[in-house]
């Protein structure tokens, strides 16, 4: 499973990247706006910031909802990096546009989903991911993990390529489900990562080894 970020903050990019897990980060408008970046070339230049600290898959939204607006936006945003994979919102201009960038071998990334229908159109169309949203469908009382498995059969029925981006993963819970169902990737915050990390019986072990080591050290040292 591929670990992606969701975040536009560049210090915990850098933090999760050092962890050496990294495989991608994931933005839009409003972690770009929560960041307190605005205006086009401050966040192109932001975008660029992200490809100079992660290896591959930056994932970059389009503000346009037009089929020509997303085609421009969408290759100006491919133009900064091969980094970059132009992110396309699930709407009938979204899906010619995924078609248009998959024909210009461009990797896309069909954000909103919320349906295995709008998954298998997205996938037909080309798109390199689908992004379903679990966390918001998780609001609404929806089955997130059943719509995964979902996707996961009918891309199995047919070997299509397109990679299953979990998003509105929230916590680590949600992640290693996916894992276990088949997600491709998941992109959450740094915290939902970090929180794999933690069991009570590890920390409580380590801090039993460190008393352990201690004690016998002193035990060396009044010899």
């Amino acid at each position: 499973m591929k670990f992606f970020i969701d975040t536009a903050n560049l210090e915990q990019i850098k933090e999760a990247q050092a962890l050496g897990v990294l495989d991608g980060v994931t933005t839009n408008p409003s972690l770009m706006a929560k960041e307190g970046i605005s205006g086009q070339a401050n966040v192109i230049a932001h975008y660029k910031a992200i490809c100079a600290i992660v290896d591959d898959n930056v994932s970059a939204e389009v503000i346009a909802t037009d089929y020509e607006g997303m085609i421009a936006e969408g290759n100006a945003l491919a133009a900064l990096d091969n980094k970059i994979v132009v992110k396309i919102p699930m709407i009938k201009d979204g899906i010619k546009a995924l078609k248009y960038f998959s024909d210009k071998g461009i990797r896309t990334n069909c954000t909103l989903i919320f349906t295995a229908g709008q998954a298998l159109l997205a996938a037909k169309a080309g798109a390199s991911y689908v992004s379903p949203f679990l966390g918001r469908l998780d609001d609404i009382g929806a089955d997130s993990f059943g719509l995964i498995e979902d996707i996961r059969l009918i891309f199995d029925n047919y070997g299509y390529e397109t990679q299953i981006l979990a998003a509105s993963i929230r916590n680590s819970v949600h992640i290693v489900e996916c894992a276990k169902i088949g997600a491709d990737v998941m992109t959450g915050p740094l915290s939902s990562i970090l929180g794999l990390l933690k069991h009570p019986l590890t920390d409580s072990g380590l801090a039993q080894f460190l008393a352990d080591h201690k004690k016998a050290a002193e035990a060396e040292a009044a010899k």
